[in-house]
Parts: C-alpha cells; structure tokens; sequence
C-alpha cells in the first residue's frame, strides 16, 4: 500500500490537478449562463459585476493548484531533476529487495518521502519593482515565454483584489478551446489576428463597450505576439532581423514587441486607465549546465514536475508618461522590451554569480494566504461532485460538454 502510494505520488500532483480544473469546467459554465439569461434585461454593469465575481472564483481555485501545488521545495532549494530521477530510481530499488524486513522497508520508504515530497508545497514568488497593493484600471506587458505566463497575471491581480478583472488579448486561435474559448469572448478577451488580419475597429467596439458599462479593467497583452523558446532559433533570428531591419536595437532574451494591440488599447482607453505596469517574468533554474537558456515550463510541467522559483520585476508606468502617437509609441514599446531584456541578461548571463538568478534591487517573497484561495476550490469541486452523484446530474453535465462546445464554437465564428 504505502509502497504503489510512493510510485504513485509523482503522477497525482499533476492528474489531481488537471482533473478537478477540467472537471469543474461545466459547473462553472452552468452557473454563468443561468447569470447571462436571468441579467438579460438588467443594465451591462450588474451582469458584469457578476461575472467578474465569478471569474474571480474560478481562478482562485486554479491558482490553490499553481500556488500551493507545484515541485517547489518549500522556502529552500530547487528540487534537480536529476536528484528527483534518483529518488524515483531509489524507490524502485526498495520494491525489489523482497528480502527487506516490512518494517525497514516502510522506515527507508517514509524517510525518502518526507525529504523529498513536493507535492503541496508553495511556490515562491519573487516580487521586484512597485506593485500598488490597490486595483486599478491598468493594461499589463509582460515578456511571453510560458503558457505559465497567464497564471503569472493572475497571481499579481489576486494580490491587488482585482482577480475578477483580469481580460486578455489572445491569439485568435484559442477561441476554439472547448468551453473556455467562448466564456473568455463573454468575459471580455479579445482575439485579435496577426499582422494584415488584425481588426483594429473590433477590438476599439468591444473595449469602448467595456468602458461604456464601467467594468474594471486588468487587460493583459503580450506584445510579442508569440511565445520567446530558445530551441527555435528561426523564430529568434527571424525577430531580430527584422529589429535590425527597422533601425531598432536586436534584443537577445525576448522577441521584438509588436505594436498594434498595445497602440489601440492605449488609444481606446487612454481616458479610462490609471498606469501602465511593465511585468518582466523569468523561472530559475531554466538555465543548462553549459550556461545556455532552456525553454520556459509549461502549464503542465509546472505542476508534474520541479519548478522554479517565480522572479517578478514590475514597473508602473503612469499614463501620462506613454507616448499618444503610434509611431512614437511603436518607439517606447520597444524601449521597454530593451530594458526587458537588460534585466533577463543579468538574470541568466551575468558573470558575477551573486547577481544571476535574480534582478537588481530588493525582493519580496510574496505569499498568498490559503483563505484567498481554498474556498473556490471546495466550492467548485463540491458542486461538480453534487451533479455527478445524481443520473440526471451526470446527464447534465456530459451535455454541457457537449453542446456547450458546439454552441460555443459556433458562437465565436460568428461574432468572436
């Protein structure tokens, strides 16, 4: 028993998790579409009101799993994945050695576990710059390397109360995500097109409609337009010479930021918003034993496996300081991506170890309280677990999935 729960162990901080954000999935869509048909006829803003408070409890409860369940030790060192292979490898040994006494067996089995366990355990995220501890009506461009990236600004919005608020510029293609796709047009995401394809007068409807019904706003936009992977040079090379080409500096750890959906979001709610917070994200422990920069974890791999240490740098920027001008903005956009860059060159480059891993400045190891967070997800999943013990629950729940999908689908192609 205690043995198949150590092989197992491993695979559950990632199953466990996957299943219950999945899972929760329809309860979740149910229990916003009821609210979208009963505040039919009721003003924009008590509907949005609504949603935001919603939102808010659904990434709640993803962010108990991406703060409390990840392979990070605890206020101490990175867990290696070569160590954890011998762990694994150690594990294996003990089940073979029949010959070991039961008792012996479980002490030697407990004792590994107990120093290496990394399942529950909480992040640790770094905090550089000013983060305000208030919300505000704010558009946040941030550096793009992970899937991980969106939980990121998530995690800075919780702690400033504005969890609810938070809407993302997203590539066109996510809209078809099953469910989550079309739920995220609703809440105010906005899928935007590459280069010639880009709809500049859609994207000004649906925030001027946003601005219109006062909802709070938290937009969130990479400006690089697609994700930084040091494995695919073509796409690196690619950026760079095309920097080269338009007379800008070549930067080396983030791609060259595109100006579009920044420029329009500015110009559209210039009126409206209070700063501007310039986020540059970088993972520890991303760094090959040659000294060259691997790619970023995944969503997934931040959950199985060990994960890094968060380091957060955040600048605020005050409106008034961003150029109104495309083209003069198009030139502080890239500054700032030159400052970026500045800073993950002495976070992954520097020579002098004692500045490598970390950004110039003092650090806030920023903790998020349980009470922000376990709520949500004894909600959400007691829910689902109520609607699956019941057929007509159960039912009800395979339907949602289904026809949530293909309406949903259905709906983004036509107005999305």
């Amino acid at each position: 028993m205690l043995l198949s729960l150590v092989l197992h162990m491993y695979s559950m901080c990632c199953v466990l998790p996957a299943a219950v954000l999945l899972g929760t999935a329809p309860t979740y869509v149910l229990a916003w579409g009821a609210w979208r048909l009963l505040s039919a006829f009721l003003p924009s803003r008590f509907y949005q009101a609504v949603d935001d408070r919603l939102y808010c409890i659904y990434q709640s409860m993803v962010l108990f799993f991406f703060e409390n369940c990840t392979g990070v030790q605890m206020g101490g060192e990175n867990m290696h994945s070569t160590h954890r292979s011998k762990t694994e490898n150690k594990v294996r040994e003990l089940i073979k050695e029949g010959i070991l006494e039961q008792l012996a067996m479980q002490r030697r089995l407990c004792l590994l576990v107990s120093k290496n366990l990394y399942f529950l355990q909480v992040l640790k995220i770094l905090l550089y710059g000013d983060l305000p501890k208030n919300k505000e009506n704010i558009i946040y461009l941030a550096n793009h390397q992970s899937t991980v990236d969106w939980i990121v600004a998530d995690m800075l919005a919780i702690r400033q109360n504005a969890l609810g608020h938070v809407r993302y510029v997203l590539k066109d293609g996510l809209k078809w995500l099953p469910l989550y796709g079309c739920y995220f047009s609703q809440h105010g995401g906005i899928y935007v097109k590459r280069s010639a394809k880009f709809n500049e007068k859609e994207m000004r409807k649906k925030l001027q409609s946003y601005i219109n019904a006062g909802a709070p706003m938290y937009l969130v936009i990479f400006p690089e337009g697609t994700r930084y992977n040091p494995e695919l040079t073509k796409v690196i090379s690619a950026s760079q010479t095309f920097a080269a080409q338009e007379g800008l500096p070549v930067l080396k750890h983030v791609l060259t930021p595109r100006i579009k959906a920044t420029h329009v979001a500015f110009d559209s709610m210039k009126n409206y918003l209070d700063a501007i917070y310039d986020v540059t994200v970088a993972f520890e422990g991303t760094v090959d034993d040659k000294g060259q920069r691997k790619e970023a974890p995944s969503m997934a791999e931040f959950l199985c496996k060990e994960c890094p240490k968060i380091h957060i740098h955040i600048d605020r920027i005050d409106k008034k300081d961003v150029p109104e001008e495309q083209v003069y903005m198009k030139r502080w956009l890239h500054e700032r991506f030159e400052i970026k860059d500045k800073l993950l060159i002495e976070f992954y480059d520097s020579l002098d170890p004692e500045r490598r891993n970390k950004f110039p400045g003092e650090s806030v190891n920023s903790k998020l309280s349980l009470k922000k967070t376990l709520p949500s997800f004894l909600i959400l999943s007691g829910l689902t677990a109520g609607m699956l013990m019941t057929e007509a629950g159960r039912k009800l729940y395979v339907k949602t999935w289904i026809y949530g999908t293909l309406i949903g689908c259905l709906w983004v192609s036509i107005k999305a």
